[in-house]
């Protein structure tokens, strides 16, 4: 749901990354952009209401006031909305070992 959400709000370069048994912190980290703060706003705040009327309204949201970065823990998975410089400079997907934005789960 989360994957199709932000497919759907036209968020860039999605990242979904398996955790499954190698982290206790979540399931799965996903990984997406925005074109801008209005952007990354927009997609947190639309990701949010689905989550709630999925019955999964207790995400914790960090970042919102300046949404350079957005982080929303769902529990079992983790999503970081980015704008893209912000992306760029902190480079997440290398913490976890993405060799490409192939890898993972597909959003599609």
């Amino acid at each position: 749901m989360i994957l199709a959400k932000l497919d759907d709000d036209k968020a860039e370069d999605i990242v979904a990354i398996d955790l499954k048994g190698s982290s206790p912190l979540a399931d799965t980290i996903v990984i997406a952009s925005g074109r801008s703060q209005r952007h990354v706003s927009a997609l947190a705040d639309h990701l949010l209401r689905a989550l709630k009327d999925a019955g999964l309204g207790r995400a914790q949201v960090e970042g919102l006031p300046h949404a350079d970065w957005v982080l929303i823990d769902a529990g079992d998975v983790i999503v970081h909305l980015f704008r893209p410089e912000v992306r760029a400079f902190y480079q997440i997907e290398k913490i976890w070992s993405v060799d490409s934005p192939h890898r993972g789960l597909s959003a599609g």
